[in-house]
């Protein structure tokens, strides 16, 4: 039985924001959520939804805990993976504005042993505006260190030095990097002098009245946490990472859509205006002008399929699919949390939740689907730009092997690293007119990557005579531990 106090402030919250029971506008969104936990095999998922600044909707459907048979609730505290990112950039905000931190100086000036190296460009040019957008030039990075597995978590300080690399010239690319939310989370530690946890908890979670939110599972609340289940529906073991404030945030429904509530600027009981409005729209601007992609401080911020534009974020990782969509032409804010890897789920689900709110997008949305076709993956043919031999290196933090990779006329594409036999190519792209893609079985030569069977995951860009970029070790599966670690290709003909 729930204790009685525990259900008074429950009660009082949930009271406090105006929220109603479901109303039939929704019953629609019910069966779908239902029908994906009858048929998927989804443990549970977690809604909740406001629009003009009152709550309509929140609702926990399925089992946080299978084994414990314990029912998910809009207070169920969920990993949120990369919803993690809008929620450290909120925190970084409150340092930004108190003057401890200069968006477009490099953050290599608020570092310390551990610092961001230039391959591709000067380290310089990569600022904390660059790497909360990820334009900073640092490359793809995911790092999951497994309870009882034989990686242990480094300091940030050895894993910035490791993984800490410009792989494009800082500001020509956007590449996605959880490393350099990590950085922002160190940089948090160090210009605030308290630790990330600590920081979020006292400067963000508390002040927007966010009670059941912490950086992993805080110390007594186990209990309110949803398990993570694999696919297979078995419990995911717990996880930490090199980039905690990419990655480690655990939050209920109900907290998460006072957080979104709140960067839509509607001001709720009990919360407290830790950021300017200013500052809430520079959040939700992209400035670093690269085209057909917007990213703001910590934010996803587009027009999306059905005409709207929306300022988001999802997650996802092993046990975790999770959803924020702002749409503040609307003043709307959902948020879907489910506790598998079932990121499509989610997003029709949200998609579903709009429709039922906003009648031109549920018009656009049902022709979307009517027209919807299985996309295709583009057709390989070697561009003449780069036919030939390239020869150059991959460095590594432990060192520098040679590496070659040859476009024949078959249409193959052969590459060699260091001793290690040659190797075919596949899943080959040329994107644009200067990027090209492809995976092919090798080993990154260092102690880490050794631990696990990967394969290599090139991304090269082509400016002038050279061809550079990434060549990330990715883990494969049927093996349970989840990673990808970075080192810089440079190749000439």
């Amino acid at each position: 039985m729930r204790p009685l106090f525990g259900f008074l402030l429950l009660f009082i919250t949930t009271s406090s924001l105006g929220a109603q029971p479901a109303p039939d506008r929704f019953a629609a969104v019910r069966a779908s959520i239902q029908a994906a936990i009858t048929d998927s095999g989804i443990p549970s998922i977690a809604v909740a939804v406001a629009k003009g600044g009152r709550v309509l909707w929140q609702e926990g459907f399925g089992w946080a805990d299978r084994e414990g048979r314990v029912p998910a609730t809009e207070h169920t505290m969920y990993s949120l993976a990369s919803i993690s990112k809008p929620i450290t950039a909120t925190g970084l905000m409150l340092l930004v504005e108190r003057g401890r931190v200069q968006l477009d100086r490099p953050a290599n000036d608020y570092l310390g042993r551990g610092r961001i190296t230039g391959l591709a460009g000067d380290a310089s040019g990569a600022t904390v505006r660059r790497i909360a957008n990820h334009t900073s030039g640092l490359p793809l990075h995911y790092m999951f260190y497994y309870d009882g597995a034989a990686d242990v978590v480094p300091s940030m300080d050895e894993a910035i030095s490791r993984y800490g690399i410009t792989v494009y010239p800082p500001g020509s690319t956007y590449e996605y990097s959880n490393l350099g939310f990590g950085v922002l989370d160190h940089i948090i530690e160090r210009t605030s002098g308290m630790t990330y946890a600590d920081f979020m908890r006292s400067e963000v979670f508390l002040p927007l009245g966010m009670t059941r939110s912490s950086i992993h599972v805080g110390p007594g609340l186990e209990p309110f946490a949803a398990v993570r289940y694999d696919p297979q529906g078995r419990r995911v073991p717990m996880y930490d990472f090199d980039h905690r404030g990419a990655s480690a945030v655990y939050t209920s429904a109900h907290d998460l859509l006072r957080f979104g509530m709140f960067h839509l600027k509607n001001r709720l009981p009990g919360m407290k205006r830790i950021l300017a409005d200013s500052t809430l729209d520079a959040m939700h601007t992209s400035v670093h002008g690269i085209p057909n992609l917007e990213y703001g401080i910590g934010w996803r911020i587009q027009n999306d399929e059905n005409g709207l534009r929306r300022v988001s974020h999802s997650g996802g990782m092993p046990g975790v699919a999770t959803l924020l969509g702002l749409y503040p032409a609307e003043d709307l804010a959902v948020v879907v949390l489910a506790n598998t890897t079932s990121n499509a789920t989610v997003g029709r689900i949200a998609s579903e939740i709009v429709a039922a709110l906003v009648p031109r997008y549920a018009d656009t949305l049902r022709v979307r689907r009517a027209r919807a076709t299985p996309p295709r993956p583009p057709a390989w043919n070697t561009p003449a730009a780069l036919s030939g031999q390239w020869t150059g290196t991959v460095r590594t933090w432990q060192g520098t092997q040679p590496f070659t990779l040859t476009f024949q006329p078959d249409g193959d594409v052969v590459t060699s690293l260091g001793n290690q036999p040659r190797a075919l190519l596949w899943d080959t792209a040329w994107l644009g007119d200067s990027v090209f893609v492809g995976r092919f079985a090798g080993s990154m030569p260092t102690d880490d990557a050794r631990l696990h069977r990967h394969t290599i995951w090139l991304k090269l860009t082509l400016r002038g005579g050279t061809l550079s970029g990434m060549a990330t070790a990715q883990t494969v599966p049927p093996d349970t531990v989840f990673y990808a670690r970075s080192a810089y290709a440079e190749l000439r003909r």
